[in-house]
């Protein structure tokens, strides 16, 4: 007797599971939530595997399960700050940061600036100069550069309004095209042993865009922010050759730098 495959049809998507999950991770990172019948149909999975993959992210912290999807965590490491929540921590550090890093720029050079409250600041700092190209993903750095002789250059992409940045294809594409002299790159987590990390997925891929397409990469940050894991990896310490950050940085995370052949400015 032949055996009934049971194997629901939508199922032959030959999508990897784990490639599905981050898939579906990216979404919920992007929109705040998902639907179970959207995501099925966009996807063409049963809904029933859906569910296993929304429950498989649920039991590592990623998403919260609600009736008929799931929502971004609305606790722990993984909350994606608004850009005006995060200028009201370490301002007064931020603010120093940004002032040396700038130091590390010279007249007629091509600088990159990642999304963020840090690099925002930088971008002010950087009125100083007078001929400079900036490429940004973040709109709102667009804006506070608008008025000055510099060249800005928009990456492009889709609007993520919690930040104010530009992530997807059309950004990372982009970035692929462009050969900048130095890279400031904000971080919500940078765990010295493991490397820099974000809470969103699509924004980690437009950061790891970002790093290909700079000769010097500079990660800015104040001392909090060490020690710590965000959701998505964007490159290991290796990647990074200058971390400016403030005098309150742990010897030992100083230590665990320095071993990996980063420089550490202290403002």
């Amino acid at each position: 007797m032949k055996k009934k495959n049971t194997k629901h049809p939508k199922d032959a998507n030959p999508m990897l599971i784990e490639e599905r999950r981050q898939h579906v991770l990216a979404r919920v990172q992007q929109e705040g939530r998902v639907v179970v019948s959207e995501l099925s149909e966009a996807l063409g999975i049963s809904r029933i595997t859906i569910r296993k993959d929304l429950d498989n992210l649920e039991s590592r912290g990623l998403v919260q399960r609600t009736h008929g999807g799931a929502l971004a965590p609305s606790s722990g490491s993984l909350v994606d700050l608004s850009l005006k929540e995060k200028e009201q921590h370490q301002s007064q550090e931020k603010q120093r940061i940004a002032d040396a890093a700038v130091k590390l720029v010279h007249e007629g050079q091509c600088v990159l600036l990642d999304s963020g409250t840090t690099t925002t600041a930088i971008a002010r700092a950087l009125r100083s100069f007078r001929n400079l190209t900036v490429v940004t993903n973040a709109v709102n750095i667009a804006a506070e550069l608008a008025n000055t002789n510099f060249e800005v250059i928009l990456t492009g992409g889709t609007l993520r309004k919690n930040s104010f940045s530009l992530v997807g294809p059309l950004a990372e594409e982009m970035l692929s095209e462009i050969h900048a002299d130095i890279l400031f790159l904000g971080v919500d987590g940078f765990d010295p042993a493991y490397g820099i990390t974000t809470p969103n997925v699509l924004e980690s891929r437009v950061n790891r865009s970002m790093v290909k397409a700079a000769r010097r990469v500079v990660a800015v940050c104040d001392s909090t922010k060490f020690s710590r894991r965000s959701l998505a990896l964007i490159v290991p310490p290796t990647a990074i050759h200058v971390v400016v950050t403030d005098n309150n940085l742990q010897p030992a995370d100083a230590e665990v730098l320095q071993a990996a052949g980063i420089e550490i400015l202290q403002a």
